[in-house]
């Protein structure tokens, strides 16, 4: 088979140009960090209450008193959704009756917010929530927005594949990214919800189709070596990097167009990057631009300061590889036999469990105790760690025991929360962070791991149809966040129980940690506890084991 890094190796794997594309492609996924999460600022709701209009005529004592206490985190607040009728209210107070003393408050009627209601001015100065006052009644259209956003990101990973194998990996980058800064501008003039809500699913297509292209790119142009630094190192601390500048901007920045702006603009600066990231000359070469892919080499060879070959790509033996006659596969052999239909349903439960631990998280720092940003901005710097830890424990620690580990940490520590007294408040936001700590690294192993179960024929597919879980896990997780309302601790104690329940699967999927990469069905390793019916290998399958018997260390792609 055609050997493109045996062709390029002459290049070398960290020279100018490697640094060049690993740093740049690094950068493009920094807007992604705090457009994914912006809807921690952009949709939080701020304390409010009904509005009583000054034509309502009550005196100061009765209208301190027109709005009933509630329960609320084990205090006695002022309703945000109820208030006392006002024409009860007007005839006490024309009758200079004193409420508590002359009239029992608890024998009053009650009435909805029927003049709209009134919004702190602390900590943002708006919000889309107090812009189309979406509480109450309509209070279930906030965390919809935000699911929006997460089916714009679903839909984003069904296309994003497919564009980018037909027109080009650097294409798609810059499109997708010019749709992510474009449609969130456009965002800034929304006039009605429903506007704003069908732009930010816009914005999530183009933010995921971005981020797939960027990596994408990446693994196809950096030698092996670099390339498993760049997957899990490069852009996930990039990423939190652009996690951490959300923040940033929305503690200057208090209404949420402004903010847009602040978020939108850094998108410009992207525009020159066209003339510096090439085309992947792989995916170049699967087109049959040879000549394309051979001037992309030869520039490279001439930044990295080194003489290129008069011949790079044979053009016989891409020809050769490119005629040869494949079998097809399909979805359905992801859940053809036994051994592959657990997996893949362990992996599913995986990724979807991951995902609402993680986006839930990261969506509910506004609720945390103390400063909302310096909350986000912990939730932001403390994935750093984790991504490094990660990438330590794939290289030198068996898989399943370390993203078992790190899950179990994450998932006891969420449960740990309930216990908590109420005033050791840095405790529990401490509590939080170690277990955001636990699931950010789980999110960045379940990929390496993921790629390393499957086999060749259907690798591609079964990352897909996991990631694709992962998708629907943060579609869930804005309305996790939203049972707080009811029980604070409740999304705590769902978020840490499922991730609890995920980490006891991990344990039941087999050990892929210094293994060959399996090529065929056939070739993957087995779940312990199934009882196999045929357990022979054919001197076939054992011959082609041993051709591919090469162990691979740390990551593997």
């Amino acid at each position: 088979m055609y050997d493109y890094d045996q062709s390029t190796a002459f290049l070398g794997e960290w020279g100018p140009f490697q640094r060049l594309i690993f740093f740049l492609l690094s950068a493009s996924i920094i807007p992604n960090g705090f457009n994914g999460l912006s809807a921690v600022f952009l949709i939080d709701t701020p304390e409010h209450r009904c509005r009583v209009p000054a034509s309502a005529n009550l005196s100061r004592e009765w209208l301190n008193a027109s709005i009933p206490l509630e329960e609320r985190g084990r205090r006695q607040v002022p309703s945000r959704c109820r208030r006392y009728s006002l024409e009860a209210l007007a005839n006490f107070s024309a009758r200079n009756l004193v409420p508590g003393r002359d009239v029992n408050l608890s024998q009053v009627e009650q009435e909805k917010c029927l003049d709209g209601w009134e919004y702190s001015r602390e900590p943002y100065l708006s919000t889309i929530v107090s812009e189309w006052d979406l509480v109450c009644e309509n209070d279930w259209k906030a965390p919809l927005t935000t699911s929006l956003f997460f089916v714009g990101v679903l839909i984003g990973s069904f296309v994003s594949g497919q564009l980018s194998d037909r027109f080009g990996r650097k294409n798609v980058l810059f499109v997708t990214m010019g749709v992510q800064t474009g449609f969130s501008f456009l965002q800034i003039f929304s006039t009605t919800w429903e506007m704003f809500s069908i732009l930010f699913l816009i914005v999530g297509i183009g933010q995921i189709s971005n981020y797939v292209a960027a990596f994408v790119l990446g693994t196809e142009i950096l030698g092996k070596s670099v390339r498993i630094i760049y997957c899990t190192l490069g852009v996930c601390i990039f990423y939190a990097f652009g996690y951490m500048l959300l923040p940033l901007c929305a503690y200057f920045i208090r209404d949420w167009r402004m903010l847009l702006v602040a978020l939108t603009i850094p998108g410009l600066l992207y525009v020159p990057l066209w003339w510096f990231i090439p085309e992947s000359p792989r995916w170049l070469l699967s087109q049959g631009k040879i000549k394309e892919a051979e001037d992309i080499i030869r520039k490279a060879a001439e930044m990295n300061h080194v003489a290129a070959p008069d011949v790079i790509f044979d053009l016989i033996e891409l020809q050769d590889v490119n005629s040869q006659d494949q079998r097809s596969y399909s979805i359905l052999d992801l859940v053809r036999t036994q051994n592959i239909r657990s997996i893949t349903i362990m992996c599913v439960i995986l990724w979807m469990v991951i995902s609402i631990g993680y986006f839930g998280l990261s969506l509910d720092t506004p609720n945390l105790h103390g400063d909302i940003y310096l909350n986000c901005f912990l939730s932001a710097i403390i994935e750093v760690p984790a991504y490094t830890i990660s990438w330590l424990l794939l290289h030198y620690l068996p898989r399943r025991y370390s993203m078992a580990g790190v899950l179990f940490l994450g998932g006891c520590v969420l449960l740990f929360i309930q216990l908590v007294p109420a005033y050791l408040t840095v405790f529990s936001v401490t509590l939080v962070m170690i277990g955001k700590f636990g699931i950010t690294a789980s999110f960045s192993m379940v990929y390496v791991y993921t790629a390393e179960l499957y086999p060749t024929v259907v690798r591609n597919m079964g990352v897909g149809a996991s990631s694709m879980a992962s998708r629907f896990g943060s579609i869930l997780s804005p309305y996790f966040v939203y049972l707080g309302a009811y029980d604070r601790f409740l999304p705590y104690i769902l978020m840490g129980s499922l991730t609890v329940l995920a980490g006891i699967v991990t344990l039941f999927l087999p050990e892929s940690y210094g293994m060959p990469l399996p090529d065929t069905i056939e070739q993957m390793l087995r779940v312990k506890g199934i009882n196999y019916r045929n357990t022979s290998k054919s001197k076939n399958t054992l011959k082609d084991e041993e051709e591919n018997s090469v162990i691979i260390k740390g990551t593997t792609f």
